[in-house]
């Protein structure tokens, strides 16, 4: 059993949609016992953004990336828009050699350092639901880098 780390945004309707269709598949996998989703962990009895805010927060989601098994990560990025978060989120899983499974439902080409440092390319969030976590079957992304 493992638990998992997402690393996906959230700021938009598009990606909170996919990012609950990425929870409710990971929920329906027999091989996950936990999940931590930061859309879930956002202290709202704080300011956001205030300092206090940014210290718990970033606290918080690096204590339970540690102590992830494997980080599932959303790439949302197009063109020049990344988000910043999620990059940091699978470099940091990289460096701790945390398996990293990347999504990418938009189809963008990935940068190399996403590409080579990943376990596993999805094209779908709804294939994490029937993904096998314990022999973590390795799948290279195979598209264009950039």
């Amino acid at each position: 059993m493992v638990r998992v780390f997402i690393a996906s945004p959230f700021f938009n309707q598009e990606q909170i949609d996919r990012v609950q269709r990425l929870e409710n598949a990971l929920m329906r996998n027999l091989y996950v016992i936990d999940i931590f989703s930061a859309r879930f962990h956002q202290f709202k009895h704080l300011t956001f953004g205030s300092k206090e805010w940014r210290r718990v927060t970033f606290h918080n989601d690096l204590k339970y990336l540690r102590r992830a098994d494997v980080v599932v990560a959303v790439h949302d990025f197009e063109g020049a828009n990344v988000d910043s978060g999620t990059a940091f989120e699978i470099g940091y899983a990289y460096a701790m050699q945390k398996p990293i499974i990347l999504i990418n439902e938009k189809g963008s080409p990935v940068n190399l350092m996403l590409s080579d440092s990943l376990h596993a390319y999805l094209n779908r969030v709804e294939e994490v639901a029937s993904y096998n976590f314990l022999h973590m079957p390795y799948i290279p992304y195979e598209g264009k880098v950039i």
